[in-house]
């Protein structure tokens, strides 16, 4: 934004319309203004027609909008899929009898009912779902004649004592102790593998209305039997449905950024015309948002509050400039015009600023964050419109309270609560507080080195510890032998190959290793059970534990492994996986299993054969979080360079580009040693906060600073230059921050524990970006502008000017107007 020195004065006090020359300003505003009407004309129709829109928006997600589309992981997974049934998105129901086991014919009954249920269930992967009462679900033994085996649910069961003990003997011949039936015996559970799209539809699973056709299921609750549901669609509907309390939270942090402005100004039609303009904006982007096509996911119903605290952010800074001049006697037209001319520039750089701070979010190959990214971007583009241009056409009409106006005049004539600032324009507050930076900037970095990718809490890390989903995760841990966090190692070969020797031979020294890691429960895959079936074909004989050489031996136990577990190899024997069950899904946990995995691939692959990453829940959970750390860099990298280009574009200069950057750099260092103290973990949830923080954070700096160089380019000394930015720009900088710090902070009650990880992110980033504007900008001025302005002409705010104002006859009355209470006016910048 470059400044023409020449016309940097005090622009003159219109008393009237009529007297204000409405063909000066640029193009632009001479445009806007002039067409006042229409502009708000067609924003009344624009909000219309795209609340239309909105308020058909739907809120929705799908497993796949969650995992990276072109991590190499997933690639694998997504050209084997047919392959790996119930290793990718699946639920599980477990069915509690809690007055006795599941040995009851009336459990056994209720059981039937929602097996059936479930299993009609459009998006049910039919083929791979288990449970006691699915012909699937096999029990076999070995007798003198060989292997013999059958359903577990007896085909004549019902109901009687006999039926009942022999389904009680078909489950211990299946094993099913720990997988399908409880340790305690009490609990059973269905294994609901989903598809990726519906095959009536041929629309992908929405994993919200799956969540709400589970809910059907709870219907059969009672004192007798208890239901549990865990898994990505029952994520979501719980998250959906924690929606209305987070809206609870919007309109809470909304109430108190009104609070806070109306505190400030006194004004109460120009609080509600901020807070109109500010949701107006929230509207179209969500208008627009559905227009393209988008659903609203858990994860970016944030975002419109985001949206909305960026525009009270800015309607504040055009209210306060229309408030100082129309204390000083302006006509509210030409006050707003005025106002729009000074900030517009400034305003529109920080709104591009937060687009590119959103938009680069893009770059993520997670539907999930690209939507996020495209829903924010289209927000903040909105509010250059709503907040930029039609709020100051709003404010020409309705102006301000004249009494809220004198008392900004006199608030700003009088010394500031905030002149303390000023002191680190000087060389030793400056050093001082430089220094202090500095130190607080190698512990935040030495802390930032344990900052941990993916989750780092058992269950679902986004919910709170004591909600219902994770109450019913810990249920199932407690009661059965294995977790859901399953590991998938895909053994791709030749068609007719996977049986081989050698390759089942790979398979079982493969388990054997990750057995051995910790965290992992057990594995299984064909290599293990080969030997358990080669050994049942030779009378159960130990001796007989072992992978055979003779390809007609292992051609026969597969196939009787095939029968039994179908999901172990598909139909043409080409592939198989390794699945290793998890204690949980932590991050160390799953960078153990990956880093053995490779170095075993590396090792063991050949032409013929390879061991591939990966499948399972606990796969793909591994395979995101490789995509967030290796983005999470980059992604700022990208945030900072667009940052810096715009500020060196606003200020021409590179030194003020440093003093305008650095404060948000300490900010990102500070906010990651943060996540390390709270243990949060880097992921999908809290990967755009960083981008965010920077994005929002340059708005302060780019009004402040744009001030006050617009001062020092003209002549003033540093203090003087900062002290006048401070009154005019500065004062509402820390409006703002507190505003959004204290409506952000209400998150932390959120019951969905990722907002209320974002809602302490979010505080710190607003707060300390706040305090590095306020504090480091003067302290970096010292430092970096301080010697490029001292040989002009500095001149301070104490000299006394003559200032011309036009009276309602038109005449011009001069007055002689002291430095002092010419603190808080506003230079013209161009």
């Amino acid at each position: 934004m470059k400044v023409d020195v020449s016309r940097l004065k005090n622009m003159p006090v219109v008393a009237t319309v009529e007297a204000f020359d409405r063909c000066s300003g640029d193009l632009a505003e001479r445009v806007i203004f002039n067409s006042r009407g229409l502009v708000i004309l067609l924003s009344l129709l624009a909000t219309l027609l795209l609340g239309w829109q909105a308020a058909r928006l739907t809120v929705g997600s799908n497993f796949s909008q969650m995992i990276p589309q072109s991590h190499p992981f997933i690639l694998n997974y997504f050209d084997n899929a047919d392959s790996l049934g119930g290793l990718g998105n699946a639920v599980r129901v477990v069915v509690e009898n809690k007055q006795g086991d599941i040995y009851d014919p009336e459990y056994l009954e209720v059981l039937k009912e929602i097996n059936d249920k479930v299993y009609l269930l459009p998006g049910v992967d039919r083929v791979y779902m288990k449970s006691l009462w699915m012909p699937v679900v096999r029990w076999t033994e070995v007798t003198d004649q060989g292997f013999v085996g059958g359903p577990v649910m007896p085909e004549n069961y019902d109901g009687t004592a006999p039926s009942l003990e022999q389904l009680e003997r078909n489950v211990a011949r299946g094993n099913l102790s720990g997988t399908l039936v409880a340790n305690n015996a009490r609990s059973s559970l269905l294994f609901v593998p989903l598809l990726e799209r519906v095959a009536e539809t041929g629309k992908a699973v929405d994993s919200a209305e799956f969540a709400r056709q589970l809910d059907s299921i709870r219907a059969f609750e009672s004192d007798k039997i208890g239901i549990h549901v865990v898994g990505f669609p029952q994520l979501v509907g719980d998250l959906i449905a924690g929606l209305n309390k987070v809206m609870v939270f919007f309109v809470f942090a909304a109430l108190i950024a009104m609070v806070i402005i109306f505190a400030y100004t006194r004004c109460l039609k120009s609080t509600l015309l901020v807070t109109v303009c500010s949701i107006m904006a929230v509207i179209w982007q969500l208008g627009i948002f559905h227009l393209m096509g988008y659903v609203i996911d858990p994860y970016s119903i944030l975002v419109p509050f985001l949206v909305f605290a960026i525009g009270i952010s800015h309607g504040a800074q055009k209210m306060n400039g229309v408030m100082q001049d129309v204390g000083r006697g302006t006509h509210r037209y030409v006050a707003a015009r005025y106002t729009f001319r000074r900030l517009f520039l400034a305003g529109l750089t920080a709104l591009l600023a937060d687009v590119v701070g959103f938009a680069v979010l893009v770059m993520i190959d997670i539907p999930m964050i690209q939507g996020l990214a495209i829903a924010a971007s289209i927000g903040v583009a909105v509010l250059i419109f709503t907040n930029l241009i039609l709020l100051p056409v709003l404010l020409s009409y309705s102006g301000v309270s004249p009494r809220a106006a004198a008392r900004s005049l006199r608030e700003g004539r009088a010394q500031s609560r905030l002149e303390f600032l000023v002191l680190f324009t000087r060389p030793g507050p400056a050093k001082v507080l430089l220094g202090v930076s500095l130190v607080l900037v190698v512990i935040g970095y030495l802390a930032s080195r344990d900052m941990r990718i993916g989750d780092l809490d058992p269950g679902a890390p986004e919910l709170r510890a004591d909600s219902r989903y994770n109450l019913d995760n810990a249920f199932i841990t407690r009661n059965f032998g294995l977790s859901s966090d399953q590991f998938a190692i895909i053994v791709k070969t030749a068609p007719g190959k996977i049986n081989s020797f050698e390759t089942l031979l790979e398979m079982d020294r493969l388990e054997e290793l990750l057995r051995r890691l910790p965290g992992v429960q057990t594995t299984v895959s064909l290599g293990s059970l080969t030997r358990v079936f080669t050994a049942g074909n030779s009378e159960n004989n130990p001796k007989w534990m072992s992978i055979p050489r003779d390809e007609l031996m292992t051609t026969n136990a597969t196939s009787q492994i095939a029968v039994t577990y179908p999901d172990l190899v598909n139909e043409d024997y080409s592939v198989a996986p390794v699945i290793a069950y998890l204690a949980d899904h932590k991050a160390e946990t799953l960078e153990r299993v990956v880093a053995l995995v490779q170095a075993f691939s590396r090792e063991h692959d050949t032409e013929d054969r390879q061991f591939l990453l990966a499948a399972g829940s606990a796969g793909i959970e591994a395979a995101t979080n490789d995509m967030v750390q290796h983005a999470h860099y980059r992604l700022i990298l990208w945030v900072y360079l667009a940052v810096i280009l715009l500020c060196f574009i606003t200020f021409r200069s590179w030194r003020a580009v440093l003093v305008a950057v650095i404060p948000l750099i300490i900010t990102t260092i500070l906010c990651e040693a943060l996540m390390v103290w709270l243990g949060i973990g880097l992921k999908v949830a809290t990967l755009p906060v960083m981008a965010l923080g920077v994005g929002i954070g340059v708005d302060y700096a780019l009004y402040l600073l744009s001030v006050q160089l617009a001062h020092l380019r003209a002549g003033l000394s540093l203090a003087d230059a900062y002290r006048n930015a401070l009154n005019f720009t500065g004062k509402v900088v820390a409006l703002i921050g507190i505003t959004l710090s204290v409506a952000v902070v209400t998150w932390i009650w959120s019951p969905i524990k990722f907002q209320a990880d974002m809602g302490w992110l979010l505080t710190f980033m607003f707060v300390w970006n706040m305090v590095g504007a306020l504090a480091l900008i003067p302290a970096l001025s010292y430092l970096l502008l301080n010697r490029k302005f001292e040989n002009s002409d500095s001149r301070s705010v104490e000299n006394d000017v003559v200032e011309k104002t036009l009276m309602p006859d038109g005449k011009g009355q001069e007055r002689l107007r002291t430095g002092s209470e010419r603190i808080g006016t506003v230079p013209e910048v161009q």
